[in-house]
C-alpha cells in the first residue's frame, strides 16, 4: 500500500525530527553502556517504527519498499544501533509470515510485532553455516505431531530480546544443501532454549547478538511458516525474504553514507590550517566531492531497486547489486571522514570513529559482499543462457 505524498511527508518529518532530537544525542551513551533506553524503544513504537511493513490489516504501516527506504535513510543518519532494534520486526523477524504465514499465523504473530509488543529474530547463520546458508544442520526431528530442534544458531540479532524466533531447521535429514530445511516458528520461552553471553562486537553497541541453543525444544509441526504444506521450503522463504531485506539494509548505508557526508562538510568548513578552512583545499574538495557523488548515486540505485520491487518485478540481482554497492560505498565515504577529521577522527569523541566501526558490519550481514557479487554474475549468466 502507497501512501500518500502528503502523510508520507508527515511521516518521514516526524521521524526525521525524532532522528535528530532523541537519537543522535543518545549515541554516546548508548555506546558507552551498550544499551538502548527502554524510553526511547517506547517512543519507537509510538511512531509505529515496528510495523512500517508489516499490512495495515494487522496494525502496521504498511508501507511499499520505496517508502520503507526514505524511512530508513531518515532512521540511518543516527548511530545503526537504533536501526537494529526495529529492524527485524519489519524485515527478516515478519516477511517470511507476510509471504507465507497462514491467516492464523499471521493473525496472532503481525500485530504484536507491528506495535512492538513481541521482537522478532530470524535464526539462520550457525556455526558452520554462514555464507553457506543450505549447510544448515539444527535438526528438526518429527515426535508425533510436534518436531525436537536441536543445534546452535549463531550471532542471532536481537535474541536477547526476542519473544519469537524464525528457526531455520533441517527437517529432511535424507535431504543436502537448500532442500529439506523448514522455516519454523519458535516461541523464546519454550523450553529447551538457551542463550549464549552477548557478543562483543567492533561497533554497533547497543545492538546485541548471542548464540541461541537448542536442546531436543518441543515445537509443534503447525507452527512451520505457512503450515505443513511448506514443510522442507524454507530455505525459499529466506531468500525471498533476504530480498526485500538486502534493499533495506542498503538505504540504511545510504542514511549512514549522509551523515558522515554531513560530518565531514561540517568538519571541513570549521577546522582551519595554514590560515585557511581545510574544505578550500583541492585534495579535501576532491575527497568531500567523491563522497557525495558516490552517495547520491547509491541512493539512486536504492530508490529504483525499490520502485521496480513495488510494481512487481523479480528484483533478485537489483537486490544484490544494492547490497553490495551501498555496504562498499559508505565503508569508502566512512574512511574519508575519518581522514578528513585528521587525527580528531581517530578520537572517540568525534562520531566519525564509531560510524567507521558501525558501517563496517554492512559488508558481512545479511550476505556478503562476495557472495553478492556470485548472485550477480550467477543471474547475469542464467540471463544470456535463456
Amino acid at each position: 500500500m502507497a501512501l500518500d505524498a502528503g502523510t508520507l511527508a508527515q511521516l518521514t518529518e516526524a521521524v526525521s525530527k525524532f532522528v535528530d532530537e532523541r537519537l543522535i544525542p543518545l549515541e554516546d551513551q548508548v555506546a558507552t553502556e551498550d544499551k538502548i533506553p527502554e524510553t526511547v524503544i517506547a517512543e519507537m513504537a509510538e511512531l509505529g517504527l515496528f510495523g512500517l511493513t508489516i499490512p495495515a490489516e494487522y496494525g502496521g504501516l504498511g508501507l511499499n519498499t520505496e517508502e520503507e527506504c526514505r524511512i530508513v535513510m531518515e532512521l540511518g543518519r543516527a548511530a545503526p544501533a537504533f536501526r537494529s532494534v526495529i529492524g527485524t520486526n519489519n524485515g527478516i523477524g515478519s516477511q517470511g509470515l507476510v509471504l507465507h504465514g497462514t491467516n492464523a499465523q499471521r493473525g496472532y504473530y503481525l500485530p504484536k510485532l507491528a506495535s512492538g509488543e513481541i521482537t522478532g529474530s530470524f535464526a539462520l547463520t550457525e556455526p558452520d553455516a554462514g555464507s553457506d546458508s543450505a549447510a544448515i544442520s539444527l535438526r528438526a526431528i518429527a515426535d508425533g505431531d510436534d518436531f525436537l530442534l536441536s543445534g546452535t544458531k549463531r550471532y542471532i540479532t536481537n535474541a536477547t530480546r526476542a519473544q519469537l524466533f524464525t528457526v531455520f531447521a533441517r527437517t529432511n535429514p535424507e535431504e543436502r544443501g537448500s532442500r529439506g530445511i523448514s522455516a519454523i516458528l519458535v516461541d523464546a520461552s519454550t523450553p529447551g532454549i538457551s542463550l549464549g553471553s552477548p557478543n562483543k562486537k567492533m561497533g554497533q553497541q547497543g545492538a546485541h547478538v548471542c548464540d541461541v541453543i537448542f536442546e531436543e525444544c518441543r515445537v509443534p509441526q503447525q507452527n512451520i511458516v505457512g503450515g505443513i504444506e511448506r514443510l522442507n521450503k524454507g530455505f525459499a522463504t529466506a531468500m525471498q525474504t533476504l530480498d526485500r531485506g538486502r534493499i533495506h539494509l542498503a538505504a540504511l548505508a545510504v542514511g549512514c553514507a549522509k551523515r558522515l557526508v554531513q560530518m565531514s562538510l561540517d568538519y571541513a568548513t570549521e577546522r582551519e590550517q595554514f590560515g585557511r578552512r581545510i574544505a578550500e583545499f583541492q585534495l579535501l574538495q576532491g575527497m568531500l566531492a567523491d563522497s557525495q557523488t558516490e552517495c547520491y548515486a547509491a541512493e539512486s540505485m536504492v530508490l529504483d531497486a525499490a520502485r521496480r520491487r513495488d510494481q512487481g518485478e523479480d528484483v533478485n540481482m537489483l537486490a544484490s547489486c544494492c547490497k553490495l554497492y551501498t555496504s562498499e560505498m559508505v565503508g569508502r565515504v566512512a574512511d574519508r571522514a575519518v581522514q578528513i577529521h585528521g587525527g580528531a577522527g581517530y578520537m572517540e569523541e568525534y562520531a566519525v570513529t564509531r560510524f567507521y566501526r558501525d558501517v563496517r558490519l554492512f559488508r558481512i550481514y545479511e550476505g556478503t559482499s562476495e557472495i553478492q557479487r556470485g548472485i550477480i554474475a550467477r543471474r547475469m549468466i542464467r540471463n544470456v543462457e535463456r
